[in-house]
């Protein structure tokens, strides 16, 4: 569906039913697959046929929306896994190893954070954080020969740091690495990370992509784009699979496709992290208003941001798209639909008053989750990222005061009118 506008492809890719054919995507709810022949089947384990194994590898319906996720980011192909948590531990996985290490922003989601600084730590993956003001050369000197890849977030939840893509692609190439790229809060409606030098993108489908607060989701997508046979950096991918017979990745299925299917014959295979056949299907549901939702929460946010700019009780607003803003300059360059619907400010008298401020919301309701239709606020300090050192915090960007507001796509007046009211009762 290359040839049609990115909101075509929202509605229409991934499925094209043919003659008498359900018009939308059906839902195969099936663990298993009937074969013809045990040689059909024998040809499906050793990779040598197209088709489904076993729903806990591949399913039709799952197939689908992969499709269109990859269609709608410009990828060769996408992987989708049971959460975005899952989604970075796997692309991490698939080309990395006890002994390696991976060099990653610090401004990052909090639990991507614990991901990588306790978790692949205890199996022997270090992580090294470069802050945003750290300059080039610092940036280099994170690198070594076991280096794996680059990683960083286009939004930076919650922060809202801008990823300087031209910037960090040239660092990361320049050592060889691919660039990781989490695009989960601008969505390929409002960034494409491949146009810009990333070459994985990977997604927590759970957020805007869904957009309902649904369906826990993540999803890999592969640029297509990385040699990864230069240098021979990248043995899992150049040498030989005995899992599989011996397959070589890059030459059985390109350069092109290497990174993608060994995430999933391999990974997904042995690690049994699929998506299951509903949960996609109600994200088709999702992907499909994408478009429009993204639209309106930038739309709303503008609007919103504005509005805590100019009131008296809000002591800070962080939020790309202001003029004032400090990312305003990357976003008007990587972002110029929009910033999403996610702002962070301070509320007049700290932590106290922010906590009064949230309770006094009616609209707004507090919960753990961000990026979906209905307006949102949280308190990543003492919530989402409570597990995180002072230090961590600060070079995450996070402040005691901090609140997380991610604008849903209700009538603006009446966000607004739900904010003032609820500052106002902070005041005191």
């Amino acid at each position: 569906m290359s040839q049609f506008k990115i909101e075509t492809k929202c509605i229409q890719s991934g499925y094209t039913p043919k003659n008498g054919e359900p018009r939308v995507l059906p839902i195969y709810q099936s663990t298993t697959y009937k074969y013809d022949s045990s040689e059909h089947l024998g040809d499906l384990f050793d990779l040598k046929a197209p088709g489904h194994m076993y729903s806990r590898i591949s399913n039709p319906t799952v197939a689908c929306v992969e499709e269109k996720i990859a269609d709608l980011e410009g990828g060769t192909g996408a992987v989708l896994c049971s959460s975005g948590q899952t989604a970075n531990l796997l692309a991490i996985l698939n080309i990395t190893g006890a002994g390696q290490n991976i060099v990653s922003m610090s401004s990052i989601y909090g639990g991507t954070i614990n991901l990588f600084a306790v978790s692949l730590k205890k199996i022997g993956i270090e992580v090294r954080f470069a802050t945003p003001d750290m300059t080039d050369e610092q940036v280099h000197a994170l690198f070594d020969d076991n280096t794996r890849l680059f990683f960083g977030e286009t939004i930076a939840n919650p922060a809202l740091n801008v990823l300087d893509f031209d910037r960090y692609a040239a660092i990361a190439h320049a050592h060889g690495v691919p660039f990781f790229v989490d695009n989960t809060f601008a969505t390929p409606i409002l960034c494409r990370p491949f146009e810009h030098g990333a070459d994985i993108v990977i997604h927590s489908t759970t957020k805007y992509m869904d957009g309902h607060a649904q369906v826990v989701g993540g999803v890999v997508v592969d640029g297509g784009k990385f040699d990864w046979t230069a240098g021979n950096k990248y043995p899992e991918l150049t040498t030989p699979d005995e899992s599989y017979h011996g397959v070589v990745y890059t030459k059985d299925f390109g350069v092109e496709n290497a990174f993608f299917t060994k995430l999933r014959v391999q990974l997904i295979r042995d690690f049994g992290t699929p998506l299951a056949p509903l949960p996609a299907y109600l994200l088709n549901l999702g992907l499909e208003t994408l478009a429009l939702r993204m639209e309106r929460h930038c739309e709303n946010a503008m609007k919103v941001a504005e509005f805590l700019e100019a009131n008296d009780m809000v002591t800070w607003v962080n939020y790309p798209m202001l003029p004032s803003n400090s990312e305003y300059p990357l976003a008007q360059k990587y972002l110029p639909k929009g910033a999403c619907g996610v702002i962070s400010f301070g509320v007049k008298g700290g932590r106290q008053a922010a906590v009064k401020f949230m309770d006094s919301l009616r609209l707004a309701a507090i919960v753990v989750h961000v990026a979906d239709a209905r307006t949102s606020v949280l308190h990543p300090a003492s919530t989402t990222h409570r597990q995180l050192t002072d230090e961590q915090l600060v070079d995450a960007g996070i402040s005691a005061d901090l609140v997380r507001l991610s604008v849903g796509i209700e009538n603006a007046d009446d966000i607004i009118a739900d904010l003032a009211q609820a500052l106002e009762k902070a005041r005191g």
